[in-house]
């Protein structure tokens, strides 16, 4: 066959370095419009992006000739240039090591969307941290919390390597 065919929805999310709240609303939509052009140029396509002060979703329609961490490391390093190259935060910008890639499937994909677009008003009350854990929980992604700077004795989903519930 000389063609492949997939259709791949996968949601990353990734924060800040520390996650320090650095991305402010003065700046927003245009590094949300430049990583959005970083995934077009990479040949997929971007269906949902926000990013908070401390971390960023992305949902992509992903073509399946390029993994995964090599967009992402692509995202990143370019955006933390772009963000640089302006000097729109005080000191140096930079993403956190590591990232989290979610699968959807067709129908889950409106719901993802709506989740994104909805990120300001969701993060009025939790933290990126607990977030981000009840996504992996809710996944059943098996994850290690000390990659969270947990409390070994607080917050272990029933995904956690210990198997604890909070």
């Amino acid at each position: 066959m000389q063609y492949t065919f997939s259709q791949i929805y996968i949601q990353v999310i990734f924060s800040t370095k520390n996650r320090t709240p650095l991305v402010r609303e003065d700046f927003r939509d245009e590094l949300e419009k430049f990583i959005c052009g970083i995934i077009k140029s990479l040949g997929s396509k971007p269906l949902a992006i926000y990013c908070n002060p401390d971390h960023i979703h992305i949902l992509i329609d992903h073509k399946s000739d390029q993994s995964i961490s090599a967009m992402v490391q692509r995202i990143k390093t370019q955006s933390s240039k772009w963000v640089n190259s302006r000097n729109l935060v005080y000191g140096k910008f930079q993403w956190q090591r590591g990232f989290g890639a979610f699968s959807y499937s067709n129908s889950e994909v409106y719901r993802v969307i709506q989740y994104i677009r909805n990120q300001p008003n969701h993060h009025k009350k939790p933290k990126f941290k607990d977030v981000f854990i009840n996504l992996l929980n809710e996944l059943k992604v098996d994850y290690d919390p000390n990659y969270f700077y947990l409390n070994p004795k607080q917050n272990k989903g029933p995904n956690s390597k210990d198997g604890q519930h909070p």
